[in-house]
């Protein structure tokens, strides 16, 4: 294991996303895809983040560090970002 973080989401977005879906198109793929990774950033409780999802700890953590903290998300979207682009 390199990375336990990335093993981890890997591991769930197989199991919740990949596994329980059968894509026709790119298009229907990529929203798919989109709305898992919006539940899982903005929704659902992270038992590793006190229950709040990351999206919050990600607000609260930026509030509590002050501008100096550079945290890995998207700073327009306050989301952990993932390049899923698929090249066929």
């Amino acid at each position: 294991m390199q990375n336990g973080y990335i093993d981890s989401i890997n591991g769930k977005f197989r199991d919740e996303q990949l596994n329980e879906s059968w894509f026709e198109t790119l298009h229907q793929a990529r929203t798919s895809v989109a709305i898992w990774h919006t539940g899982h950033n903005d929704v659902r409780l992270h038992s590793s983040l006190d229950l709040i999802p990351p999206a919050r700890f990600a607000e609260l953590h930026r509030h509590r560090a002050g501008d100096a903290a550079q945290p890995p998300f998207n700073s327009k979207t306050n989301r952990l970002t993932l390049n899923l682009n698929f090249h066929f």
